[in-house]
């Protein structure tokens, strides 16, 4: 077993009798799967994590997948999500599954949902939308219009808010 490193992500890397790379299970923590493909480093951002935390993250990209093609995986040792950060991963990667992981065994596993409204999750990108009013204590809401591809509905100003501009606000704090 060895530490790779990689920029500034590191894992624990094991080699099979074969000599395949094999990623080595985390003993606490979080197991973010099914990330669309080259997804992953969005999700990073999303949770804050720029590596320099201390805890050890092992980022996999472009893994094959039966059920979406490709895909990216996230562990993050001694980490476990708000349902704040959930709701930002799932407008990013709907088709995630979130794994808390507690002495090297699953707790519990549960697919990312997209609830019909969210509230102070996004940013109106709306310069005269009310909630963007400094003496206005109004918390952005919207109501999802579309899962595929994401669209998201300001409740106050109607406007229509896409992927990109989702993915955008997380990734450029």
């Amino acid at each position: 077993m060895r530490m790779d490193c990689f920029g500034m992500w590191c894992t624990l890397v094991a080699h099979d009798k074969v000599g395949n790379i094999r990623i080595v299970k985390i003993h606490n923590g979080t197991v973010i799967d099914h990330i669309r493909a080259g997804h992953a480093l969005e999700v990073l951002q999303i949770l804050g994590i720029t590596g320099k935390e201390g805890s050890v993250v092992t980022l996999a990209m472009n893994i094959s997948s039966s059920r979406i093609g490709s895909k990216d995986i996230v562990k993050i040792e001694d980490r476990f999500l708000e349902d704040s950060e959930v709701a930002r991963i799932a407008l990013v990667a709907p088709e995630a599954t979130i794994n808390k992981i507690r002495d090297s065994q699953v707790i519990d596993k549960r697919r990312v949902e997209l609830p019909d409204q969210l509230t102070n999750i996004v940013i109106c990108p709306n310069p005269r939308c009310i909630t963007n009013k400094e003496r206005e204590p109004i918390l952005p809401k919207y109501q999802v219009v579309s899962r595929k591809p994401i669209k998201l509905k300001c409740l106050y100003c109607w406007t229509i808010v896409d992927e990109d501009e989702i993915i955008s606000q997380f990734t450029e704090r």
